[in-house]
């Protein structure tokens, strides 16, 4: 247990909003910047966590269902068009999260939406999140049912209810689950694809001989296009990878090589790995496409049963494949529950004033996923991503665009985030015009308002419309909606002398409990600071610093 943890003590009962926050075991700095004193992992132990998260077999169904629809050369530049689109779009988001210690959400506030403008995206992020979830859990719901012979709906349920124990305790619990399963899984996925392509040379030539459904081959812009268009829904994943990212040590100059490489790696580099996922996906896909044919050529526990079926013994391919499964579902979707309980506790305490707690929202996310599950969204899969990629393209490209070129370019941005209540306008325009705009075009062209023959190229209006309405909208609005006031009231810089946030404990005079430099802002009305869940939980705005001319 870390010092700051074990001096928590219960707060004064009549703040019960406060009392929930204080239990960081279970809530995990839910809304907070993560502490220095939590932080105790190395940098590759944080990118292992990480990456661990990306297990899902989702991939190998997009993957799957790009390629027998479009053809194998089709897929492929999709699956690489979208890779490129999605690392150079995490990388700025990655870095602000493990510099700065905050989340996806935390950053979008302070990079072009305010403080209730990253409203909107908490929502879109949660989203993505429970749809995932969703896939993840319809996918082992199909494994359950071929090994065990478990009804669809039964094993929906069981593929909800088996995270619950393991997303409750947060960082602690995630990171040791992801370290140690990670080797197993890595072998299960990699071994079949290596004995087949070894023992069967034939099995590649027809992969990338596949012409797909149309039979037309070749590749062609519009199919490169709807294909990217569903691999690029898994654009917000780089949510998902800085709710791991933000626990990173210090940059220091003894471990910047090391904590670089696990910025990377374990930021916008999964989708490297997502994409050779994708790739194996349609691989597979074509090698059991005449035994299964093409409605559960897509399935993952196909695709390896098809896969194992060539190496081993038979009675060994279900237990495998299933075990292979129900791996990867846990992986991924402890990550999943996770992460959208932390979107849902963002946007409702912001919302409403009132703070019930993480564990509530896991409740909630679980109950999205195992819905959509019950409506069999498996079999309308690429439908829901291609529609949802265009809102998520719009939010990603609009925070990624505001860091790279706002704050770095045209310096119109302050480079150093801020997220806390009082320091930021309500509303930035520059971010939630670009979002609302690029989305809503986007998803016009998307259902063929505007023509069929724009209909493929709507996640290139999403991104690129929001590449360019944000620094638009920062050179129009001068940068004036970004701070509304640069002064916290603390004379102790945020940053220490590397660059990095603060360690210096202050005690909140609300909830009476020690933060951190960076979490605090002083109090509008007492000789005091405030911490941040404090500041969001204030509903008569008593302890808000005015605005500043």
């Amino acid at each position: 247990m870390s010092t700051t943890e074990s001096r928590l003590t219960a707060p004064e009962p009549a703040k019960p909003a406060a009392n929930q926050a204080t239990k960081e075991t279970l809530e995990d700095y839910t809304l907070r910047f993560a502490p220095r004193s939590y932080r105790r992992w190395t940098p590759m132990v944080v990118a292992t966590t990480a990456l661990g998260g990306i297990a899902y077999m989702a991939d190998f169904s997009i993957g799957a269902g790009i390629g027998l629809a479009h053809g194998t050369g089709n897929a492929l530049v999709a699956i690489a068009v979208a890779a490129v689109v999605i690392f150079v779009t995490g990388f700025p988001l990655a870095y602000y999260g493990a510099r700065y210690n905050i989340d996806l959400d935390l950053i979008t506030r302070g990079s072009g939406f305010g403080y209730y403008g990253s409203v909107l995206t908490s929502v879109i992020f949660a989203s993505f999140t429970f749809i995932f979830f969703a896939l993840e859990g319809s996918i082992m719901a199909q494994g359950l049912k071929i090994g065990l012979g478990m009804p669809l709906w039964l094993g929906y349920l069981v593929s909800t209810l088996m995270v619950i124990p393991l997303v409750i305790y947060g960082m602690k619990a995630l990171s040791k689950l992801q370290v140690w399963t990670t080797p197993v899984w890595l072998i299960l996925m990699v071994a079949p694809l290596v004995y087949l392509v070894a023992t069967d040379p034939g099995t590649v030539d027809r992969f990338l001989s596949y012409a797909g459904t149309d039979g037309e081959g070749g590749v062609n812009t519009a199919s490169v296009l709807l294909g990217a268009g569903v691999c690029l829904s898994l654009i917000a994943q780089i949510g998902e990878q800085i709710d791991y990212l933000r626990f990173m040590p210090p940059k220091t100059g003894t471990n910047k090589r090391a904590w670089w490489t696990a910025v990377v790696m374990a930021g916008p580099g999964w989708v490297v790995l997502g994409a050779l996922k994708q790739a194996i996906g349609v691989f597979l896909a074509v090698y059991i496409l005449a035994e299964v044919g093409p409605t559960a050529a897509p399935e993952p526990i196909q695709q390896f049963r098809g896969a194992f079926d060539a190496m081993m013994p038979s009675w060994m391919v279900i237990p495998l494949a299933v075990a292979l499964v129900v791996i990867s579902q846990i992986k991924i979707n402890v990550t999943n529950a996770y992460s959208g309980s932390l979107a849902w506790t963002n946007s409702f305490t912001r919302v409403t004033g009132r703070y019930p707690g993480r564990m509530v929202f896991v409740l909630v996310n679980l109950a999205f996923a195992l819905i959509l599950m019950e409506a069999d969204m498996f079999s309308f899969l690429n439908s829901i991503l291609g529609f949802y990629s265009n809102c998520a393209i719009a939010w990603v490209v609009t925070v990624a665009t505001d860091i790279g070129v706002n704050k770095y370019l045209l310096k119109l941005s302050p480079r150093r985030p801020e997220f806390r209540r009082g320091m930021l306008y309500a509303v930035n325009p520059v971010g939630v015009v670009a979002f609302v705009a690029s989305s809503g075009l986007s998803i016009a062209m998307y259902f063929h308002a505007l023509g069929d023959t724009l209909q493929p190229y709507s996640p290139v209006a999403a991104a690129v419309i929001a590449f360019v309405l944000t620094p638009l909208m920062a050179v129009v609005t001068k940068g004036r909606y970004y701070l509304r006031r640069t002064d916290d009231g603390i004379a102790e810089p945020l940053l220490d002398a590397e660059g990095n946030p603060s360690g210096t404990t202050y005690d909140c005079h609300v909830c009476h409990q020690p933060y951190e430099r960076p979490d605090l802002a002083a109090c509008q009305t007492h000789d005091a600071v405030v911490c941040s869940l404090c500041l969001s939980t204030d509903k008569l705005g008593d302890h808000v610093l005015p605005a500043t001319a």
